[in-house]
């Protein structure tokens, strides 16, 4: 063949190797017709199946349709192969060209051809009068022929030229988009500290980068067995949870990836299930093509990407390349958020280490929380701490020292400690005790700055008194039983490590039963931008709206609701409420303590009334973790009446030395039933929950239904409804 495979690709490059007609080489044929005065012409190229007439006029049929010359040795192909031009009066005569196809099969008798060269100089094809009797051809044809011969070598290289401009720009515009993409990713991940952000970025890319419908993630377990998704909210929809993990000697594509480290890609779910006939229950047929691109970090397989398309796809050197980037990235960002993970759990054993847990005091109900800032290392300066001085006084104490890193935590802990010692050895007011930290804070060096506030709760006749001194910190606020706020506002004293001979002042106020002293660092409501007056008084209307919470869940909801998001300070919250004490005393032998309530017919004062239930068994002396249970099933047990009872509704409290009873009355008669619930019903459980948890339960029926109309002088009938009622063995 006279063309080499390189110039068989450049014609197909330039759209001349397909047997179809091409205007302006149909133009040049028609020019050689009108100026040589012939019969026909063509300018054709040499293909692997013969030769493609790109410009034919005057050719016969079918010929001039189909456009392509399929018989081997044709005469016109000596113009290519010799590459340079053929002319003869009459081929009849002439002992190389009679015997060829078209003088012998098709009656030609005069040919004039001139070869055409591509844009490496090499001849591809040419251009050729014919005519059917012996032709003498003058100068002045072949040279009107050369001249259009050299026109079309001209049109095929001036496309070759376009095309390759065409390609060299294709390729820096894939090349530049790879870099955009990559570009793209290193900044995507480079905010990526968690395995959570890492996940986002991972299906964000997928599929707003590489056009991914679907995208799963993923990561190894810990003991090397298996690889588990961390969640499929980005998987095909029709996956099923309890695939989430695999073993690697599963036969699956995610565990051969983990397995072996390769990449597998898959054009169609058809060519999946042929290698995974498991998968064709699992997977979405209706998906075209999946990848399943490993993550190697140091060697190890830590993760799998999976990939799922909507259509069919083959895989391509960019594709291939953009998810190549796309698993390397993963994997420094993997690395990255493992280290600062374990940098994080660090930080938060030692911030744990120094938090004691709070002391268990009568009457008092105490929970407290910490919150580091989002942005360090998840470790700081607040604190907070209690100490029990004896069975009347109990000591309150907060803080904030400046700054939210390690040095921050550091100096905290030395701080919090050095107080707390103080605490329990003197038995000093609040003031003396900031005075003495103050002092020991510069005398041994540790020259750390912050804030603090200190207050004693010191029980008194039917209430506590409250002696609190502050340096330089926020004031503490007392949430009333009543769900108003007081905010306890004073001069505050010097902040610590400024000057340690600074005089320090005591102030006083009284807590009643159900009352809440709130004791708080500033980054619980503080923001930028705002006044210290306007954060206060949104704290405190905040405070106010969750009155009816259980103390226990106070710290943790204030921190949500106010300092949740970015957070950019740490925050400690100490909250201590005066419970309610049991109106008839606590229980003795041959008396039980007795507390009755009524409630309003609202799921509003569910809360309340199980506090008020919590605190009438704490002064009754029953155990915490009892009472966490009993907690469980009085809220059942009043959700469900007010649900589905009638008013009015009483909650009853017994306690006596063997066992404790609590009762919720209603106006209804109708019986709780015991039933099984399924997954998606709302209700149910709260009977189960008796039935489990409780020594006993019951329902108790009061009264008769009151006749329709009384007789002349008579009385309606009494109050009917039921009690229902659960007891729980103090031994």
């Amino acid at each position: 063949m006279p063309t080499d495979l390189q110039a068989l690709r450049d014609l197909e490059h330039v759209g001349l190797g397909a047997p179809t007609a091409d205007e302006a080489f149909d133009r040049f044929a028609r020019l050689v017709r009108r100026h040589l005065k012939v019969p026909a012409a063509v300018v054709y190229f040499v293909v692997p199946e013969g030769q493609v007439l790109a410009g034919a006029s005057g050719m016969p049929e079918p010929l001039q349709s189909k456009r392509l010359l399929q018989y081997p040795g044709t005469l016109t192909n000596m113009i290519a192969t010799r590459a340079e031009p053929v002319v003869s009066s009459d081929a009849r005569l002439d002992p190389t060209l009679r015997e060829t196809y078209l003088v012998r099969e098709m009656g030609l008798v005069a040919l004039a051809g001139y070869p055409v060269f591509d844009l490496r100089g090499r001849a591809v094809g040419a251009l050729c009068a014919v005519v059917g009797e012996p032709r003498v051809w003058s100068e002045d044809d072949l040279a009107s022929l050369a001249d259009l011969a050299a026109a079309c070598t001209a049109e095929l290289r001036l496309r070759a030229e376009r095309e390759r401009a065409r390609r060299i720009q294709q390729t820096a515009v894939r090349a530049n988009r790879r870099s955009r993409f990559l570009l793209s990713l290193s900044e995507a991940f480079a905010n990526a500290n968690t395995m959570d952000q890492v996940e986002a970025v991972i299906a964000e890319v997928g599929t707003a980068g590489i056009g991914a419908r679907y995208c799963a993630f993923a990561v190894a377990d810990a003991d090397g067995r298996g690889i588990t998704y961390r969640s499929l909210v980005h998987a095909e929809p029709q996956f099923p949870q309890r695939m989430r993990q695999a073993k690697l000697d599963d036969h699956r594509p995610l565990s051969e990836a983990a397995r072996t480290g390769r990449p597998l890609l898959f054009r169609s779910s058809d060519e999946l299930f042929a290698m995974y006939p498991g998968m064709r229950d699992l997977c979405d047929p209706g998906v075209g093509a999946r990848a399943f691109l490993p993550v190697v970090t140091a060697g190890v397989v830590v993760a799998v990407i999976m990939l799922a398309w909507e259509r069919e796809r083959g895989p391509d050197k960019d594709s291939y390349a953009l998810q190549t980037g796309l698993a390397h990235y993963t994997g420094h960002a993997l690395e990255r958020a493992r280290l600062l993970e374990e940098r994080r759990e660090s930080a938060k054993t030692l911030q744990r280490a120094m938090l004691s847990r709070l002391p268990e005091v009568a009457h008092l109900d105490m929970a407290a929380t910490y919150s580091p800032a989002t942005r360090s290392d998840q470790i700081g300066g607040d604190w907070y701490d209690a100490v029990a001085v004896d069975d009347d006084a109990t000591m309150f104490m907060i803080g904030d020292v400046t700054g939210h890193d390690m040095r921050a935590a550091a100096k905290m802990g030395q701080l919090r400690s050095l107080l707390r010692a103080f605490a329990w050895s003197h038995d000093e007011s609040p003031s003396a005790l900031l005075s003495l930290l103050d002092k020991a804070n510069s005398g041994l060096g540790l020259l750390a700055s912050g804030t603090a506030v200190v207050a004693r709760l010191e029980r008194v006749a039917g209430a506590y008194q409250l002696t609190w001194s502050t340096a330089g910190h926020p004031p503490p606020l007392v949430l009333r039983a009543d769900g108003s706020v007081e905010r306890l506002s004073v001069l505050p004293d010097m902040m610590l490590g400024v000057r340690p001979t600074a005089k320090r002042t005591d102030h006083l106020t009284t807590l009643y039963p159900g009352d809440t002293l709130l004791l708080y660092t500033d980054g619980l409501a503080e923001q930028r931008g705002t006044t210290p007056d306007q954060w206060l008084n949104r704290l405190e209307k905040t405070l106010g709206v969750l009155v009816d919470t259980a103390t226990a869940a106070l710290p943790v909801t204030l921190v949500r609701r106010l300092a949740s998001g970015e957070q950019r300070d740490d925050v400690a919250v100490l909250a201590v409420r005066v419970r309610a004490a049991s109106p008839s005393g606590p229980p003795s032998p041959g008396r039980p303590a007795t507390a009755e309530r009524k409630l309003a017919p609202s799921l509003c004062d569910v809360g309340p009334a199980r506090i008020w239930v919590d605190d009438v068994l704490e002064s009754c002396g029953v155990p915490m973790p009892l009472r966490r249970t009993v907690m469980l099933l009085t809220s059942e047990a009043l959700t469900n009446a007010v649900d589905h009872g009638q008013a009015p509704f009483t909650a009853t409290v017994e306690v006596d030395m063997e066992r404790l009873r609590v009762g919720v009355r209603d106006s209804s008669t109708a019986q709780p039933e015991l039933r099984d619930p399924t997954v998606t019903d709302f209700g149910g459980r709260g009977v189960q929950f008796l039935e489990r948890l409780a020594s006993r339960w019951g329902v108790d029926r009061h009264g008769e239904p009151a006749t329709a109309q009384p007789r002349p002088g008579q009385r309606g009938s009494r109050r009917t409804g039921k009690t229902v009622w659960f007891e729980l063995d103090l031994s």
